[in-house]
């Protein structure tokens, strides 16, 4: 809680100081240091300011100024009830006499992990508190803020891996969201976490987090690349040079964490005698520019809470939409904007040919260089680049797109093919419980609903793990490596002629696993256009959800052409998306001219625990959704599909050879329902019981074959089948099997282009921020998987 919510006569024990710079300075020296006891006195008549005693003498504090300050009530049994209730959600980390610490008297640091993109952040911040976030070898992996909590030595770390960025600017959706978050949550310490593979492009960020004056801490990170290279760098000179203390760490090992954190409370309890606050000398014009505006600056009393006023000054004359915003809000905010444009004037006049943003840039990334040029020693050794050799085999123009292929289609091979025998031992442990069931179990609705509701609805679906968890493992290996930021390198001119951008074939690649996640990782994309195009389009590459029907239609009907029509299926979905994203750029969306900019990280061997991980974590989602939403789903297909009961007699011989029309006296409540919505997919091949299935994969694309495994289990001759011969056994009321190669076709390309599941709609709508995308998505999607079925339904009759 904060002091501001403490009434007249409580008292609280202070936790920390949230606000920073001058502010939290001041506070400090006035004695609001943790374990401090403060007590509220009394208000002002308007309630603001406050009056609190504090030692042996008493201060007066705004209503805001309170809120800036953290703290717990004095008693112990409410102080050791709060943190108590949390004890069970930490990684308890102590490993000596501090684990007996009361929880009371655990102090609480809150950390954010800030760096550029793929520098090893979420392995850091899965290693520090036990959290399986993924980690890949590429820019956007953390697409929104992971928090997790530990103890160690005596404190509880709060801890947040923030998206990777580049800098602290208003360019990306990342920047912004960063810094907003350094604006509203003010952590108590920043873990500035620096690739040690590429030093002096990752302390740009660096300086920007100086120029704020922040607590900070520099992890630099992959030392261990740093060693292989040859060079040597004084990191503890180097700190003291920057005033930041530098602690070299193996976040894939767990190298240096300990010392890492142990810097990270000497920081916090400021007896880190390396910490001292410097200035990034920007050249002799900007400098004068910044004293003025930065001197304009500190006489509101409002500035300094949140930024320094440093840092707002460069931002001002950077011309930062942002802070441009926050300052104009201000009561002398049309003066500062004026005495900025009067400088930014005089700057042209003195430097014609030149752009204060890149004499900004020229400045620091001059400091950095000088600054490494005093702590680091290269190797003279010429080296060999693992790296560039294998760039020139898999990037090269002639074997770049084969190689691609290639891969792409021994993942599929491998998804089928040796899934198949895992597969195939899991569906006959499933049959062994359907059978036990119908022996055992006394006849009635329970027995039904176990056999056929339960085990033939999620039995169904599970059989298909392995495909998933080796879809995954590919998948992640393919991430982890490196290999997927090539392939966006490989694909950005083929993506730019569809009007997209080459960051947009990450996104895509990664909607193979899932859609959600896909959509989510748009948000890498600069271009607002590009990045909704990119969202709009994700739903036709087919995820792993999709993974299930294909395997079991395409096991049962084209067993000999499996890898082929695999293939055929989500060549057609990019072919789909690709010409939805031509449609939408040419007439909805104007010319995108952002530039491509994006990193190639070095290719790095995957760790097995890693990648095992990885693959493990989307497994256990799957089997989370055989017990939730595919299990109820599973029991309100089988109830609807049971209900309502009829007397045998009144069925007619003309109504058991009737499988179109709607029959209250025969049908159940879903034979009903799917009667009146197949005159809609007739023509396509289905017959209703397909029609449902496809109705069911509404909410979530798993179902749909939980769905079949309900509608096509309970027949007296057909129960100890598997589902696969159920599906292409002779209906008796027709005279032909429901599914035929062309239906199934037809089946598997509907399904694949079909309406996007609920969540995927609740992600369109939220990252685009407009429910119209999210309409657009389930009508238009749907009219092209009707139209491609259709033709192609049509097509497989003749051949």
């Amino acid at each position: 809680m904060r002091l501001s919510d403490l009434k007249p006569g409580e008292t609280g024990l202070v936790v920390k100081i949230l606000g920073h710079g001058a502010f939290r300075k001041r506070m400090l020296e006035m004695g609001f240091i943790s374990g401090r006891e403060v007590k509220v006195l009394l208000d002002a008549p308007l309630h603001d300011p406050v009056k609190y005693q504090i030692m042996d003498y008493e201060v007066s504090l705004r209503q805001s100024e309170a809120d800036l300050v953290a703290v717990e009530p004095s008693s112990s049994d409410h102080a050791s009830l709060t943190l108590n209730n949390h004890t069970n959600t930490i990684l308890d980390r102590d490993c000596d006499e501090t684990s007996q610490t009361k929880s009371h008297d655990l102090r609480t640091i809150n950390i954010a992990l800030i760096g550029n993109p793929n520098c090893g952040k979420t392995s850091l911040f899965n290693i520090a508190s036990g959290a399986r976030e993924h980690v890949g070898n590429y820019s956007g992996v953390t697409v929104d803020a992971k928090k997790g909590s530990f103890r160690y030595k005596g404190f509880k770390f709060n801890i947040v891996d923030l998206p990777g960025t580049y800098s602290l600017a208003s360019y990306s959706p990342e920047e912004l969201y960063v810094r907003r978050y350094l604006k509203d949550e003010t952590p108590d310490v920043i873990i500035n976490v620096v690739d040690g593979s590429n030093l002096e492009r990752n302390f740009y960020l660096t300086t920007e987090l100086i120029d704020m004056d922040r607590s900070m801490v520099i992890a630099l990170n992959m030392a261990d690349e740093l060693e292989k290279a040859g060079k040597k760098l004084d990191y503890k000179t180097l700190g003291e040079m920057i005033g930041v203390p530098i602690v070299p760490t193996t976040a894939r090992t767990g190298q240096g964490i300990n010392e890492l954190f142990d810097t990270v409370i000497r920081v916090y309890e400021g007896s880190e005698p390396s910490i001292r606050h410097i200035h990034v000398n920007l050249g002799n014009d900007i400098e004068n520019s910044l004293t003025e505006i930065k001197d304009a600056l500190k006489k509101d009393p409002h500035i300094g809470r949140h930024f320094s006023p440093r840092y707002l000054a460069i931002k001002l004359l950077e011309k930062d939409a942002e802070i441009e915003n926050i300052v104009s809000k201000l009561p002398a905010g049309q003066k500062l904007i004026d005495l900025r444009d009067k400088k930014l004037t005089k700057f042209s006049e003195l430097h014609p040919d030149g752009d204060i943003n890149m004499a900004i840039a020229n400045a620091k990334y001059g400091f950095i260089a000088g600054a490494l040029t005093e702590t680091m020693i290269n190797s003279k050794k010429e080296e060999i680049n693992s790296t560039h050799i294998i760039d020139t085999i898999v990037t090269n123009r002639l074997f770049g797109f084969p190689i691609f292929l290639t891969i792409m289609a021994l993942i599929f091979w491998a998804t089928f093919e040796i899934g198949s025998y895992p597969m195939e031992w899991i569906e006959s442990m499933v049959t062994w419980l359907g059978d036990i069931t119908r022996e055992y179990a006394p006849d009635g609705a329970i027995k039904d609903l176990l056999a056929d509701g339960i085990i033939g609805g999620v039995g169904g679906v599970i059989v298909f793990l392995p495909n998933i968890l080796i879809l995954y493992l590919c998948i992640s290996f393919m991430e982890d490596s490196g290999y997927m930021a090539r392939a966006a390198f490989i694909m950005d001119k083929l993506m730019h002629r569809l009007g997209l951008h080459g960051k947009s074939f990450i996104p895509l690649v990664m909607g193979f696993g899932c859609t959600v996640p896909s959509i989510m990782a748009a948000r890498s994309i600069e271009s607002r256009s590009s990045r909704i195009i990119t969202i709009l389009i994700n739903p036709f590459i087919s995820c792993s959800a999709r993974l299930p029907i294909y395997v079991l239609l395409i096991g049962t009907f084209f067993p000999d052409h499996a890898t082929l029509v695999f293939m055929g299926l989500y060549i057609l979905g990019i072919l789909v998306a690709a010409a939805t994203a031509r449609l939408l750029r040419r007439f909805h969306f104007g010319e995108d001219v952002t530039p491509f900019v994006m990193e190639l990280p070095p290719y790095r061997v995957p760790t097995l625990k890693a990648t095992l991980r990885h693959m493990w974590g989307k497994g256990e989602q799957y089997l989370r959704k055989m017990g939730g939403v595919i299990l109820v789903a599973s029991i309100a297909v089988w109830a609807l599909n049971y209900f309502p009961r009829h007397n045998g007699e009144d069925s007619t011989i003309e109504n058991l050879n009737d499988e179109k029309s709607i029959d209250m006296s025969r049908d159940s409540y879903l034979e009903m329902a799917g009667k009146a919505i197949n005159p809609l997919l007739e023509p396509i091949g289905f017959n209703w019981r397909a029609s449902v299935a496809a109705l069911a994969g509404v909410p979530a694309k798993e179902i749909v074959v939980s769905t079949l495994g309900v509608l096509y289990t309970g027949e007296e001759d057909a129960s100890t089948q598997s589902l696969s011969a159920r599906l292409s056994t002779t209906n008796p009321h027709t005279g032909k099997p429901d599914f035929s190669a062309a239906t199934a076709l037809s089946f598997m390309i509907f399904v694949l282009l079909y309406c996007p599941c609920i969540a995927t709609i609740t992600a369109i709508v939220k990252e685009t921020g407009n429910p119209r995308y999210g309409l657009f998505s389930v009508v238009y999607n749907t009219m092209v998987a009707w139209v491609a079925a259709f033709i192609v339904y049509r097509l497989a009759l003749l051949i």
